[in-house]
């Protein structure tokens, strides 16, 4: 049974989502038209992603710095192709100070050519190279249609640039990165995702090639999670930045730029959520187990004191917890909220499991309760938490792969399509006409050139021309 105030997930879907994200409190909408306001438990999920992926970064060489919010409207000009993918989501700001400006600011939708500008004066030699630089930071991109997380006006995210001598370096560098999406959505959300190549089409404006991992969602539509883009020399050319090799000769850098944002908090909802509320992998939980004291007046001390006694050592046995000792409100009540909240484990202990020396966890996963003793609390804790994880990989895991589909026939996937979405292993020509229709008929897009498709000859499965390799395609957020 749904809870009172979440619309269940058969009935409506996408108001199932909305309901969980503002019922979970993690984020509620602004008075600035598209954007959202991130409450505590959301921008807690957010300083964990963060704080992981900061690790793995840094883990690999790469370094944190800063850009400005505001790049100059000319800088976004000189690449071409890049002003033409972003135009129409610019928010440009034309006064400040009580003036006008004599150049109009461009507020940050991704910081390549700010970066490149002062990459210029940073780069001289080889020696120089290579940069490797991230920067978490806001964005502004003026959305049409917005939705909490997934896609807002303003979003917080981290952006890699890096700045290369060779080719091979700048291909080796955007293939580690989208691995590095990979391990940490596979390990720490529990979501598994196909990886591979982007079409022209769906690749980053101003890229020469992009690399993305597509997580199928519980309504079996993709979601484009995490991409690394190869940009080759076009941004170096554009803004003149050449280095001298170790040969003496002028040459052109090689740049790599990727980025993740806080849609994976979305995508986290998408995954794992139930029509009770959030779900949350242990990982990333802020709070992974909450301890809820039932007590009245004459035994509170006692009982809360127990609860500190089980959780003594829990900081340094790596378990972030909270102990709820409010008395504001009942037992049930606070059952239901922490549910609601998706924290991973709960346990109650109240006078008659005191007198037992025992306490009642309840998995949020499968709600299952189960009656330990006290001296094994912390040990069920640990192994239940590594247990969730895994079973929500599983569970997700599961669901794709029931799902994905590999097929020829073109009437059947479009049927499949609308009556229950999926994924769809598809020979494709690789011509703009074919992927244009599948968009423009079915709203089915190629997600991507998966790494790990076999090579093997086929018919396209819009216009029967001939085709070497499967692409992955479907409906997306």
């Amino acid at each position: 049974m749904a809870k009172q105030n979440i619309t269940p997930r058969d009935k409506d879907y996408s108001q199932w989502y909305i309901d969980v994200v503002l019922q979970s409190k993690l984020a509620d909408y602004a008075p600035v038209k598209g954007c959202m306001v991130i409450r505590p438990n959301g921008y807690g999920l957010w300083e964990n992603i963060q704080k992981t992926l900061d690790e793995m970064f840094k883990e690999t060489g790469h370094v944190n710095a800063y850009f400005p919010l505001l790049i100059p409207e000319s800088f976004i000009h000189k690449e071409a192709e890049h002003v033409e993918g972003f135009s129409p989501e610019l928010a440009v700001m034309t006064h400040a100070g009580g003036k006008k400006l004599e150049e109009p600011y461009v507020l940050r939708p991704t910081s390549e050519t700010i970066i490149w500008s002062m990459y210029k004066k940073w780069i001289q030699s080889w020696r120089d190279l290579p940069i490797l630089y991230n920067q978490w930071a806001n964005v502004f991109r003026w959305e049409m249609r917005t939705r909490l997380f997934t896609r807002t006006t303003e979003f917080l995210w981290q952006e890699g640039h890096t700045a290369h001598a060779t080719q091979e370096e700048a291909q080796e560098e955007t293939l580690k990165m989208v691995n590095i999406y990979k391990e940490f959505a596979e390990e720490f959300m529990a979501m598994p995702c196909y990886i591979g190549q982007k079409t022209d089409k769906e690749k980053f404006a101003g890229a020469v090639s992009t690399y993305c991992i597509e997580p199928m969602m519980q309504n079996k539509i993709a979601l484009q999670a995490g991409t690394s883009h190869n940009l080759g020399q076009n941004f170096a050319k554009a803004f003149d930045v050449t280095y001298q090799s170790k040969e003496g000769k002028l040459e052109y850098v090689w740049a790599t730029s990727w980025g993740v944002s806080t849609r994976l908090i979305g995508g986290l909802v998408h995954q794992h959520s139930d029509d009770n509320g959030l779900v949350i992998p242990p990982k990333l939980a802020p709070i992974q187990a909450v301890l809820v004291p039932i007590f009245k007046k004459d035994n509170k001390e006692e009982i809360i004191g127990k609860c500190k006694e089980i959780t003594e050592n829990w900081k340094n046995a790596g378990i972030r917890f909270k102990i709820d000792d409010r008395d504001n409100y009942k037992p049930g009540w606070k059952f239901n909220e922490w549910e609601l909240q998706g924290i991973p484990v709960r346990i109650e202990i109240g006078p008659r499991d005191l007198a037992e020396n025992q306490v009642v966890i309840a998995r949020r996963d499968t709600s299952e309760k189960v009656k330990v003793s006290v001296e094994s609390v912390t040990e069920t804790v640990q192994n239940l938490l590594v247990d969730i994880q895994s079973s929500l990989f599983d569970k997700a895991k599961k669901l794709r792969d029931e799902n994905t589909f590999t097929t020829d026939d073109y009437n059947w996937m479009v049927k499949k399509n609308d009556e229950d979405n999926g994924f769809f292993n598809i020979h494709w020509c690789g011509s703009r006409a074919c992927e244009d229709k599948l968009q423009n008929d079915n709203k089915i897009t190629i997600r991507c050139i998966p790494f790990d498709n076999p090579q093997e000859k086929g018919k396209c499965i819009v216009c029967g021309f001939e085709s070497n390799e499967r692409v992955l395609a479907a409906k997306s957020f």
